[in-house]
């Protein structure tokens, strides 16, 4: 693969190695060809938020049985596979092969990782034997609730849901929307962020997380959103109404007043997730581009379409686009290994800015040569289009990340001009000797 021109497989771990082969053959030999089958199963209307294609069990006991399994929990949870974030994210590559079937086969999709690396950090014992176990052997399902309607929740500090104290218990109130995985029959979670001290003169300092059993009264799910007319049955991503919910204390997550802590927690290794998904993507995209453009039947002016220049041209820019992106997620994972994500939000920036519209970028190339096949629902490229597309706000958006490494650059700034001072210094002082 792609990967070895960057990474030096058989250098890692004896581990990793055998779970790299057996994930790239079970994406490849049982999720890709299984994804006309889940369409099939999942049926139309309604019943598609109902029923799990039974496809999809069988392909979570396969999975399960090779160790393919929450292989995202890395060394530091005794849970987990004991991977480092390098080696996970060569992983998570194949899986974005087959976005739908692969992550979830393999108990490793979003929102989920994410939640379970949550309770997995912060959680207490009676919150991890509760919702941590079933979720860890892929029993249930859950999601994250912090996006706001009538806000702009890329600022989190602005979110408006209301977490009150009364007595024993936290009352909730509040709109959410894109809540990814509320439509799923399986979600039986939610975490919850919202405001339980408005007044905090520090305004990270406002906000708490706090657990949510999806039965409880007062919560509806409005209704499904759609992504260039993508419903993403069953899980969805959803808006819904918190009225009045109660829920006892012991359901904070760490404590009050540190939700931010907890989501910075949570978000810093997820999005590097999604980067290496992306890549995935993109690869499956340039294959089926290559493919289409070499098939004999397609022949225009005379030419087989990989005869022209153009064609030949957009397979040399994906080409160069995937693996510069590849190169910018390894690295971010790396530093993430060295150190932790908060050390490496630079990096982390950089990817998250750079896979999703790489992606787009890729898929768009691949649709047009596969003419109006490219955008209808023969191809599985225009579902990657909208879910692409939707990464670009997912875990914050563009204009976030790039603000974010803009000042990290001008940081620098004193320690450059004073450099730049010192050499021009050095430079009149070499030439006055010169003229001597």
């Amino acid at each position: 693969m792609a990967t070895n021109s960057i990474v030096d497989i058989t250098k890692l771990s004896p581990k990793f190695q055998d779970l790299y082969a057996k994930a790239k053959d079970f994406v490849e030999n049982d999720c890709i060809p299984a994804e006309k089958t889940f369409a099939l199963q999942m049926g139309q209307g309604e019943n598609r938020w109902k029923v799990i294609p039974p496809v999809l069990e069988e392909l979570k006991a396969k999975a399960r049985s090779l160790g393919l399994w929450n292989l995202f929990l890395g060394r530091d949870y005794k849970e987990g596979a004991g991977l480092t974030n390098l080696e996970y994210s060569l992983i998570a590559e194949l899986t974005g092969r087959s976005p739908k079937l692969a992550p979830e086969a393999m108990n490793c999709s979003a929102p989920d990782t994410g939640n379970m690396e949550v309770f997995a950090k912060y959680g207490t014992e009676a919150q991890k034997q509760k919702w941590l176990v079933p979720l860890l052997n892929g029993k249930i399902r859950s999601a994250f609730a912090m996006t706001e309607k009538r806000v702009a929740s890329s600022d989190a500090t602005n979110i408006e849901t209301n977490i009150r104290r009364e007595g024993n218990e936290y009352v909730i109130n509040g709109l959410k929307w894109w809540i990814s995985g509320a439509g799923d029959p399986r979600c039986a979670v939610y975490l919850v962020m919202g405001k339980s001290d408005p007044d905090n003169s520090n305004r990270h300092r406002q906000q708490s997380i706090v657990v949510v059993p999806a039965d409880t009264p007062g919560i509806t799910v409005v209704r499904p959103m759609h992504v260039f007319g993508y419903d993403d049955a069953p899980e969805g991503h959803c808006e819904i109404i918190f009225k009045d919910v109660r829920v006892p204390v012991e359901n904070i997550i760490l404590g009050e007043g540190r939700g931010f802590e907890v989501i910075q927690g949570r978000l810093g290794p997820g999005r590097i997730h999604h980067c290496m998904r992306c890549i995935g993507m993109a690869e499956r995209g340039l294959d089926l581009m290559i493919a289409r453009v070499t098939d004999p039947t397609r022949r225009t002016f005379g030419k087989n379409l990989s005869e022209h220049g153009t064609v030949v041209a957009d397979i040399a820019t994906s080409r160069i686009e995937i693996d510069q992106t590849r190169f910018l997620v390894l690295n971010a994972a790396k530093k993430i290994d060295e150190g932790n994500a908060k050390g490496a939000m630079k990096e982390i920036s950089m990817a998250k800015i750079a896979a999703p519209n790489m992606l787009l970028n890729v898929l768009d190339r691949a649709m047009q040569a596969h003419g109006a096949a490219g955008i209808s629902q023969d191809t599985p490229l225009a579902h990657f289009y909208a879910s692409a597309r939707t990464l670009r706000y997912a875990d914050g958006p563009d204009e976030v990340h790039r603000n974010q490494l803009g000042k990290t650059e001008l940081r620098r700034a004193a320690a450059i001009t004073q450099k730049i001072k010192e050499q021009q210094e050095k430079s009149s002082q070499l030439a006055a000797s010169a003229k001597l």
